[in-house]
């Protein structure tokens, strides 16, 4: 079952399989852990978040729609819970960008956006990523960094496609301010 593709396991998930979901747990874990710690600058709350948003889906599964994308459903399901999250704790949010690694920063597949992020400090990206609005950032890390497309986003986020293609477009030029001026 492990080639199996993301309906699939979904279908068999509702026939009974229930430990089929380990597989999709498998897959997505570390994307869903990403948002969450971009979301929250917390290695402990991403974790927790995340396996809340695991809990969450697999509780919803009913509702999924067969045909469709596990995965930006899943994520919306994430985004969701990140946002209730941060509105909940909005007065003891802090990110540490020292406890970011490395190696986890945006990555641009466009020309422009690439030749921006390698002239960038990797550290100064991130404190300028988590200082956007959270609508933005939320869009620009599903397009550039877990490679959505605009209508996958705008699924994931339950907007329009030009919303979604606005959020990123905003959100690239804010961040792109706070980059040149911070």
């Amino acid at each position: 079952m492990e080639q199996d593709s993301d309906g699939q396991v979904v279908a068999s998930v509702l026939m009974g399989n229930t430990e089929a979901y380990a597989l999709l747990v498998q897959r997505y874990q570390k994307p869903i852990y990403n948002l969450m710690y971009r979301m929250t600058g917390s290695s402990q709350d991403a974790l927790d978040l995340a396996q809340e948003t695991f809990i969450k889906a697999f509780e919803a599964l009913h509702r999924f729609r067969a045909g469709s994308r596990f995965f930006p459903w899943l994520y919306s399901i994430g985004l969701n819970h990140s946002r209730n999250f941060l509105r909940k704790n909005k007065d003891r949010r802090t990110v540490s960008i020292d406890d970011c690694d490395v190696g986890s920063g945006l990555e641009y597949p466009g020309q422009e956006e690439e030749n921006l992020c390698t002239t960038l400090d990797s550290k100064g990206l991130r404190k300028a990523l988590s200082s956007l609005p959270v609508d933005y950032r939320e869009a620009v890390v599903l397009r550039y960094h877990e490679e959505l497309t605009i209508e996958e986003i705008a699924a994931a986020l339950g907007i329009s496609a030009s919303g979604a293609k606005m959020r990123v477009h905003r959100g690239l030029a804010k961040l792109r301010s706070l980059l040149e001026n911070g």
